[in-house]
């Protein structure tokens, strides 16, 4: 768990830089989805991950919401200790 862990957390601290430089503007939270069917989500409550709770089951081209799929959980990490004051600001 300690690998995977690590492995997450270096990952995400390269992402904000990598998109920095790439894009030119920062990122200040990130998120990914774990299937608690499969996984419990570990490695990410580890690496510093918040959970926010499930998705609905639906993918983004379902436009009639007829396609189901597994539900998932958000997990969130914030990359600044004041991401909630930049995304908030309009």
């Amino acid at each position: 768990m300690l690998l995977a862990s690590y492995l997450l957390a270096r990952a995400t601290h390269r992402l904000a830089a990598d998109w920095q430089a790439r894009y030119g503007h920062p990122v200040w939270l990130v998120e990914t989805f774990v299937e608690p069917g499969r996984f419990a989500g570990t490695a990410c409550q580890a690496a510093g991950w918040q959970p926010l709770g499930p998705t609905t089951g639906r993918t983004r081209q379902d436009r009639q919401r007829t396609l189901h799929r597994p539900l998932k959980s958000v997990w969130v990490r914030s990359l600044h200790p004041t991401f909630r004051q930049y995304l908030t600001t309009p």
